[in-house]
């Protein structure tokens, strides 16, 4: 229970405020030209590219010198690192796809940029926001690496917890099958809540 716990934390923290921070970054990079833009763009797309392991040991002796290990400030961090590309991706597409006559015409009518996105340009791209949020949660929800490195005791997630009942040779199928049931479950629920936008960005732009 305490180890779900972890993981809802963790995971909800890091979704809410990659998505915060990917719906301000997105809509600069769909929307406006500055020195750097393609660079930051080719950073954004190829972060993932990346191998977790060679990070591994680096980020445990940065949270280990910082203090964060077994925090879930650490992987929030983590999360966050890893998801916000993805995010950032994903919902650049969905701004650029967002006619920009709409902005011109609120601008006309004495708007700000900031109210521009808020009350036009976020709404018409919440599918993508959706999409984009539930592979945060999964990828975030189901990381073991970083988890099991950076929280072995007080802010241990689900799936740290799962690999910890194998013991040798010792496979005790009844606790992993139970905790692997707990680590579908939030998913299924949330991915639920979000199906109507879901399936919106997925179909989006497939008809023209």
């Amino acid at each position: 229970m305490r180890a779900s716990l972890n993981s809802l934390i963790a995971t909800s923290l890091g979704v809410f405020f990659s998505t915060i921070l990917a719906c301000l970054a997105s809509y600069g990079l769909a929307r406006f030209e500055f020195r750097g833009k393609q660079d930051l763009w080719f950073w954004f797309i190829t972060n993932r590219f990346v191998s977790p392991v060679v990070l591994a040991f680096p980020v445990f002796l940065i949270a280990r010198e910082t203090g964060l290990r077994d925090t879930h400030l650490a992987l929030i961090l983590m999360y966050l690192t890893f998801t916000l590309p993805i995010v950032i991706w994903i919902c650049t597409d969905q701004f650029r796809s967002i006619p920009r006559e709409l902005d011109e015409a609120a601008m006309l009518e004495g708007a700000s940029h900031f109210r521009v996105f808020r009350s036009i340009c976020l709404p018409l791209a919440m599918p993508g926001v959706a999409v984009s949020s539930i592979l945060s949660f999964i990828f975030s929800w189901n990381e073991l690496l970083f988890a099991y490195i950076l929280a072995p005791k007080a802010a241990k997630t689900a799936p740290a917890m799962a690999v910890t009942f194998m013991e040798g040779y010792d496979v005790p199928y009844g606790k992993i099958m139970a905790t692997s049931t707990l680590i579908v479950v939030p998913v299924l629920i949330f991915a639920l809540l979000a199906s109507k936008h879901l399936v919106r960005g997925l179909t989006m732009g497939a008809v023209k």
